[in-house]
């Protein structure tokens, strides 16, 4: 599997903070909720290196989640929870989105993780996709 499968990353034709704030309104429109939001550049910087912008933003919907966290078996994949985008600069100078491929990784599981998971999946790129255009 190679790593273009397993990641998705889309280009924004936004600026670093406009990419940022257009996915904040996105997330928000769709229903889903952000629990947190990590600036790794800030993070970097607190340990003396220093790395373009990057923010990774976790999202979470209920509507997914629960249906695995109510299950014991189905927990294992909790590590894999909330879903996460990623906001970043590249040496280009242009801001690009990338996320994880959830529902190829989970496919492989089966039943009801393969189900939820391509479920989110599918409303992450639609957050994305409307964050974007």
């Amino acid at each position: 599997m190679e790593l273009q499968e397993l990641f998705f990353e889309s280009e924004s034709r936004y600026s670093f903070s406009q990419t940022i704030e257009k996915l904040n309104e996105s997330i928000a429109a769709e229903g889903w909720k952000t629990p947190a939001v990590h600036d790794l550049q800030q993070t970097m910087l607190n340990f003396g290196k220093s790395v373009l912008p990057v923010k990774v933003i976790e999202i979470c919907h209920p509507k997914h989640s629960s249906r695995i966290l109510e299950k014991n078996d189905e927990r294992i994949v909790s590590s894999m929870m909330p879903c996460r985008i990623s906001v970043y600069e590249k040496a280009d100078g242009k801001t690009y989105v990338s996320r994880i491929n959830s529902g190829l990784l989970a496919a492989s599981a089966g039943g009801l993780i393969a189900e939820v998971m391509k479920d989110s999946t599918v409303d992450v790129e639609k957050i994305i996709l409307n964050a974007l255009k």
